[in-house]
C-alpha cells in the first residue's frame, strides 16, 4: 500500500512528516512511501535522500493524482478541506487534526468516506509513549521557549562574578509543568537562571524539584485523567492567580505552557499581572495560538506592555525543523507498526489506541466533540 508525504502548505510551516530516515523504515515494512518533491527543503533533505532510502518523488504537478490513488496520507499539520476532499475512499489520514478547530476538513473526510486519525488525540498510555507526537513536539518547544526569552531579555540568564561586582542570575517561573514546562525548566536551568514554578497537579512537584526547580505550591489542585489538568472553575482560577501575582512580579522572565485538551487555554497572566512585573522583563506565552495563558498575548507577535515584552507562542516547534521533524516522523513509523503488517494498512477499532485517536473511521465521524459540532447524534444513539 502508498503512503504519501506531501509539502507542507501551512505558512510559516517548515518540518515534514517523514524525513528520509523514517520513509526508508516505512519502505522497510513494505509500504510504497510517495513524497511530493521539495518536501523536505526546510529539513535540508533533498528529493535524492528521499530517493536512496526506496521513495518515490512526486513531481508538484502530479501530486493532485497522489492524492486521489494512494492509502494513506500523513502530514504534521491538517490537510486544508479543498485537499481533504481529493482523498479516496477508505483510504487514511494522519496529522495534528482538531477535531472541532478543523472542522471543514473533518466534514470533507467523513463525506469521502476516509478515515482520519489524529496525533492530537493519542492515548497517554505506556505502550502508546513511542507514537506521542504531542509530547515530541512539546520538547521542541519547551526548549525553544527558554531560547526565546533569553534572546529578548535585556539582562543575563546566568550569574557573572566580574571584577566590576557581581551580576545576579536571572529568576524564571515556569507555568504548566508538561514535558513543555520540564524541558522549559532544564534549558532555563543549564542557561544559569533560578527558576521556579506551577503546575494545578500535585504529581508535578516532584518532577520539578526533580530538575533542580523550586515548586511554587498554591494549595489549587486540578488533577485531570490522562496525565492532563482538567480545568479550574472561576473561584478557583481567579484564587490561582491571586496567588501567583507576587512570584510573577518578581521574574525577570515567564514562560507559560498550560493547556487542556479541547478547551482553550486558561487564563494563568492578567494585564494587571503583567503591569505589576518590572521594565525589561519576558513572558512567553506558548499557549497563545488557543487562546492564550497571558492577556494580550497574540500567536506570533511580540506586544510591549511598558517595557514587558509578551512573546506570543506561534509554529514554535516549526522554529527547529531538523530535530522536530526527525522525531515526528518516528513517532509516524511507531504508529504505522500498530496497523501495518507485511505491507497492508488496517488500522482496527478494537486497539484503544486507534479508538483514541481516530478522528473519523470509515466515514464515521467517531470524534463526540465534532459529531456534536456537526449536529449528529452522540455516537450510541443514532446518526
Amino acid at each position: 500500500m502508498r503512503v504519501l508525504v506531501p509539502a507542507e502548505t501551512r505558512p510559516g510551516e517548515c518540518r515534514v512528516a517523514v524525513v528520509p530516515e523514517s520513509a526508508g523504515r516505512l519502505a522497510a515494512m513494505g509500504l510504497e512511501v510517495l513524497v511530493e518533491s521539495g518536501a523536505g527543503r526546510h529539513v535540508f533533505a533533498s528529493d535524492d535522500d528521499y530517493r536512496a532510502v526506496g521513495a518515490t518523488i512526486v513531481p508538484k504537478d502530479g501530486i493532485r493524482a497522489a492524492f486521489e490513488s494512494v492509502e494513506a496520507v500523513v502530514t504534521v499539520r491538517p490537510l486544508e478541506p479543498r485537499i481533504a476532499a481529493l482523498v479516496k475512499a477508505g483510504a487514511i489520514t494522519l496529522s495534528f487534526l482538531q477535531p472541532v478547530a478543523d472542522l471543514d476538513t473533518v466534514r470533507e473526510l467523513r463525506d469521502r468516506g476516509a478515515t482520519a486519525l489524529s496525533f492530537d488525540l493519542l492515548p497517554r498510555i505506556s505502550r502508546a509513549q513511542s507514537m506521542d507526537a504531542l509530547t515530541s513536539q512539546a520538547l521542541c518547544t519547551g526548549y525553544r521557549a527558554v531560547l526565546m526569552a533569553a534572546e529578548q531579555s535585556t539582562k543575563f540568564f546566568p550569574m557573572f562574578m566580574t571584577a566590576a561586582g557581581t551580576i545576579t542570575p536571572a529568576k524564571v517561573v515556569v507555568l504548566g509543568v508538561g514535558v513543555a514546562g520540564l524541558q522549559a525548566i532544564a534549558t532555563a536551568r543549564r542557561l544559569g537562571a533560578v527558576v521556579s514554578a506551577n503546575d494545578v497537579r500535585a504529581s508535578s512537584a516532584a518532577e520539578v524539584q526533580s530538575m533542580g526547580a523550586k515548586f511554587i505550591s498554591l494549595d489549587v489542585e486540578a488533577e485531570g485523567s490522562g496525565g492532563y489538568a482538567r480545568e479550574l472553575g472561576e473561584d478557583r482560577a481567579a484564587r490561582q492567580r491571586e496567588l501567583l501575582a507576587p512570584h510573577i512580579a518578581e521574574a525577570d522572565a515567564v514562560i507559560t505552557t498550560a493547556a487542556i485538551p479541547g478547551r482553550p487555554a486558561p487564563l494563568l497572566v492578567t494585564a494587571a499581572m503583567v503591569a505589576a512585573m518590572k521594565p525589561g522583563s519576558v513572558l512567553v506565552d506558548l499557549a497563545a495560538e488557543s487562546g492564550g495563558n497571558v492577556e494580550g498575548s497574540r500567536p506570533g507577535e511580540t506586544v510591549d506592555v511598558n517595557g514587558v515584552k509578551i512573546i506570543g507562542g506561534k509554529d514554535v516547534a516549526s522554529a527547529l525543523p531538523v530535530h522536530a521533524s526527525k522525531l515526528y516522523g518516528q513517532n509516524v513509523v511507531n504508529l504505522f507498526a500498530l496497523f501495518s503488517k507485511e505491507g497492508q494498512i488496517a488500522p482496527d477499532l478494537e486497539d484503544e489506541v486507534i479508538a483514541g485517536c481516530a478522528v473519523v473511521f470509515n466515514g464515521e465521524v467517531r470524534n463526540e466533540a465534532a459529531r456534536a459540532a456537526l449536529g449528529e447524534a452522540p455516537t450510541g444513539e443514532g446518526a
